[in-house]
């Protein structure tokens, strides 16, 4: 009888790929997690318990067949590994690297529930990935037909990008506007390299490029070219633009130089990284060495915000947070990474003014938890006469993501949103109360996982196969 492959993890313990020690990654912009060597990949696998129930497939928005893959990559069976991973997830390689797989496929691992600790599931997945581009499994977009309709897709962050792969091995000829002069969306200017490797996102886009996806950067929808424009050149359009205003801080002091919103910093950062010329960057606007910094949120946004930080040289770097860290919604792993590289977190701080302009300090707020709110999250309420400054000479606000008015800047007043702005969209499809017009990724959802974003464009793309196939019917009879 064949030896059992799986089921190891009672005699083999959980093992991350190595991690390089925090002085050294202080120092540059590099992924932070060594890659699995094929037998340490092999024996993580094997951890599986191959359990009736998956709830890793479950507790994933991409229901990603995690069990199977995992079975295969224990058996060295690393290609039909890849093809079953790549099944589902339109960029593997990215979610292993970015998901909080802490918060959902690890976090609901069922012997990670026995305590015997969770199967590095995110790991396997970038070491499969990883290695089928290196071997040249990874392979072109080709369909088998081409088809004369055409989607334009607005934005070209996770959804729209993975609604464009769908959609053009399917054969619809397909065209992504972009108002950035990258396409890649967060993944390419909000994302740090040290989380994500830019060459590995551009490595996709140059894939979908080759593919026959067409490009159109540097295009403003609104003011380089109106939304009813693109409707009359393409069969349907998916919204995948993203939520880009940023919340505010309030209280004195918040308009000094000196404070600004976290978008700009961390996009200034990854032009550097691309070699691009960034004034802001140069002048020391949007530069944090030789700075006291301070951050305000808990988010992963934030985390982004001061581990760049540290790598730019600042000279300390803070984040307040107005709740404690067990309800604080960034990853704990990534808490974990900020701390050991010399971030300062100061738990149930809230800002409430500023001193200073240019700023030289934060005036701090103590805050304690108190009766839960309508979402069941304790409330934090202010310590009365508990307030404190803390120097800065930079402050960052991370304090999330809002929809912009789309339905007034691109003229479109039918288009129905939420009360939260978001675009109102059908659940599973995308579809609009426009016809033709579907929606995809935080501009549904609000600000989101990049792993949600690619759920919805596939969803959308699939829902937009459907459509124009009844049409096509309908046009037969």
């Amino acid at each position: 009888m064949a030896k059992q492959p799986m089921l190891k993890f009672v005699t083999v313990g959980r093992d991350m790929p190595e991690k390089r020690g925090a002085e050294a990654r202080r120092r540059d912009f590099h992924e932070i997690y060594a890659e699995f060597a094929e037998t340490k990949a092999q024996e993580q696998a094997a951890r599986c318990s191959q359990c009736g129930v998956p709830y890793c497939q479950s507790h994933c928005p991409l229901h990603n067949n995690i069990p199977d893959w995992l079975r295969l990559t224990a058996e060295g069976r690393l290609k039909e590994a890849y093809e079953i991973s790549q099944f589902t997830n339109t960029f593997p390689e990215i979610c292993g690297r970015i998901c909080p797989q802490d918060r959902l496929c690890e976090g609901n691992c069922v012997i990670e529930q026995s305590g015997h600790g969770t199967v590095t599931i995110g790991a396997v997945e970038k070491y499969i990935t990883d290695t089928a581009w290196e071997k040249g499994w990874v392979e072109p977009i080709k369909p088998s037909s081409e088809r004369i309709e055409s989607v334009g897709i607005i934005g070209s962050g996770p959804g729209g990008l993975a609604a464009a792969d769908v959609l053009r091995r399917a054969g619809v000829q397909v065209t992504v506007y972009e108002r950035s002069d990258r396409a890649g969306g967060l993944m390419t200017y909000g994302i740090p390299g040290f989380k994500l490797e830019k060459d590995v996102v551009m490595r996709r886009i140059a894939q979908l490029e080759e593919g026959g996806v067409k490009f159109v950067l540097d295009c403003n929808v609104g003011t380089d070219i109106t939304f009813e424009e693109i409707r009359n050149k393409h069969n349907a359009v998916i919204i995948a633009t993203g939520v880009y205003k940023s919340r505010d801080l309030a209280g004195p002091g918040a308009e000094a130089q000196g404070i600004v919103r976290a978008i700009d910093y961390l996009t200034a950062s990854n032009r550097v990284g691309f070699g691009d010329h960034v004034p802001e960057f140069d002048s020391g606007e949007l530069n944090a060495e030789g700075k006291r910094v301070v951050v305000v949120g808990g988010g992963d946004t934030a985390m982004d915000c001061v581990r760049t930080a540290i790598r730019q040289g600042a000279k300390a770097v803070t984040c307040l947070y107005r709740r404690d860290r067990d309800n604080m919604p960034g990853s704990q792993r990534e808490v974990a990474n900020a701390e050991e590289e010399g971030v300062v977190f100061e738990w149930l701080s809230a800002p409430v003014g500023f001193m200073g302009d240019p700023v030289k300090a934060v005036k701090v707020q103590k805050m304690r938890l108190g009766a839960p709110d309508a979402t069941g999250r304790q409330s934090p309420e202010p310590i009365a006469g508990a307030i404190e400054d803390a120097p800065a000479d930079l402050v960052i606000k991370a304090l999330g993501f809002e929809p912009e008015d789309i339905p007034t800047l691109w003229d479109q007043k039918k288009l129905e949103v939420t009360r939260w702005g978001t675009v109102k969209a059908e659940f599973t499809t995308g579809r609009t109360a426009l016809p033709g017009v579907y929606a995809v990724g935080d501009i549904v959802r609000g600000a989101s996982l990049v792993v949600w974003a690619i759920r919805d464009g596939r969803d959308a793309a699939a829902a937009i196969l459907d459509d124009l196939g009844a049409k096509q019917a309908i046009a037969a009879e």
